[in-house]
């Protein structure tokens, strides 16, 4: 199989030990690619450090929705500036968690669409967080012109017309292989095949069987294949076409 993990947090301090072998592990695992998520400016800076390390990986910087209240003019300066390193292909992830609520609701608003115009400026995908929040994420991107991937897609099977109507993609990660979740795996057997990821967002949402502990790149297999059985198709169709649409979303070089 030709795997891409869309979706990553490999500079995260639950890597801090052993961040050589999961990468390693990943790319046993077969995945050709590996994209790793910026949260704020550190992360960001650190996911481009960590991409310029390892020719697999790529990066994305943005301001994720629970540190919106971070998100200063300084700030986005210091992700434009990011954002053009030829290793960063998104910006993400950003969006709205109205869950959690760690940053106030109009702080979140007002940095997910100041990220999404920078996207727009840089000609960038963006990834998108939504929790909570599903309806007022749609109606903001509604109003963008643009495209990305709503990942860890938890807005339901009635929002998906609606959300390939945007032009998005659907990012699916761990909790498709779990016992409850029939509505996930109604997702992914009806979303078009070409519109489709796969991701781990590790170190969380471990996938069965390892669900429990933490979750790494190579793990996204278990979601390809459960995807797959979900689908009626070979694991390495459903794998072969998720790559190529994060190589087409992200504009991923294919592999020699």
């Amino acid at each position: 199989m030709h795997l891409i993990d869309s979706h990553a947090h490999v500079d995260f301090p639950q890597f801090n030990d052993d961040r050589d072998a999961v990468i390693e592990r990943a790319r046993q695992r077969g995945l050709v690619a590996l994209v790793n998520i910026g949260t704020n400016v550190s992360t960001s800076r650190a996911s481009v450090e960590l991409a310029e390390g390892h020719d697999f990986i790529y990066a994305t910087v943005g301001i994720h929705p629970h540190d919106s209240d971070q998100a200063s003019s300084e700030a986005l300066e210091q992700l434009r500036a990011l954002a053009q390193h030829p290793k960063a292909v998104a910006i993400g992830e950003i969006g709205l968690d109205y869950y959690r609520d760690y940053s106030p609701r109009p702080a979140q608003r007002q940095a997910f669409r100041d990220q999404l115009a920078l996207a727009s400026e840089l000609n960038l995908p963006v990834v998108v967080h939504s929790r909570d929040a599903h309806d007022e994420v749609l109606s903001i991107l509604d109003d963008w012109d643009g495209v990305g991937v709503l990942h860890t897609y938890a807005a339901g099977p009635g929002r998906l017309d609606q959300v390939i109507g945007l032009g998005f993609f659907i990012g699916i990660s761990g909790p498709v292989t779990y016992a409850k979740a029939d509505d996930l795996r109604r997702v992914a057997r009806e979303v078009p095949l070409d519109r489709l990821l796969v991701e781990t967002d590790c170190p969380y949402l471990t996938p069965e069987p390892h669900r429990g502990r933490r979750n790494e790149p190579a793990y996204v297999s278990f979601v390809a294949e459960v995807i797959a059985e979900t689908r009626g198709l070979p694991v390495e169709r459903v794998a072969d076409a998720t790559a190529e649409n994060a190589r087409r979303l992200f504009g991923l070089p294919h592999a020699d």
